[in-house]
């Protein structure tokens, strides 16, 4: 596929994973102040905040270092399950409908992951098994959301990467062989859901 998303693997080891925060601090910083702080007006201090300001930080790094170097490296990806799901988990009991709310993200979690694995196996080089242990991050937060955030994610996420090759082959700024790292528009798309479906002070 032409300007095709790009596969998202293993970072490489050492610090040259984080390399691309460490020459972007302030970009990475305003970007990370921005997501938190929609993310603190959309929900408000309701019990599960701290577990969407955790993944808005960890987003936020991986897409600038998946934006630089086409890599999602598995210090953040990997711990973001245990952690994403003990905080949630411990958000449940002071949550309306909380035990439905984290078995819908347990379902959501092993859902999305299992989409992105089966793509993943089925169209080689379309995405890297980065994406795939991403995507079981970003199902657990859209879990918790409902199974219709779930669906308006997946969606914004394949839109936005699409019209964004889209934009590129037009302006001839891609070729038959370009890749696009997907990580950014996977968690784009991700954030675009839950600021449409987060439930508000009230909710």
């Amino acid at each position: 596929m032409d300007a095709a998303p790009g596969p998202g693997a293993q970072a490489p080891g050492g610090r040259e994973r984080f390399a691309p925060v460490a020459r972007r601090p302030a970009l990475t910083a305003a970007l990370a102040v921005a997501v938190v702080t929609l993310l603190g007006w959309r929900f408000g201090p309701r019990p599960e905040l701290a577990a969407f300001v955790y993944f808005g930080v960890v987003a936020v790094l991986l897409a600038v270092i998946d934006a630089a170097i086409k890599r999602l490296p598995d210090p953040l990806t990997l711990p973001s399950y245990p952690v994403g799901a003990a905080l949630l988990g411990a958000a449940a009991p002071f949550t309306e409908d909380g035990g439905a709310r984290y078995l819908h993200a347990l379902i959501g979690m092993a859902a999305l992951w299992l989409l992105y694995a089966v793509q993943w196996f089925l169209v080689p080089g379309q995405l890297g098994f980065g994406d795939v242990k991403l995507a079981g991050v970003l199902g657990l937060y859209l879990g918790w959301l409902g199974p219709a955030a779930a669906v308006a994610g997946v969606l914004a996420i394949h839109v936005s990467s699409a019209l964004y090759a889209l934009a590129l082959l037009l302006t001839g700024r891609a070729g038959p062989r370009t890749q696009i790292p997907f990580g950014p528009f996977m968690i784009a798309g991700t954030l675009f859901a839950v600021t449409l479906y987060a439930p508000g002070w009230n909710g």
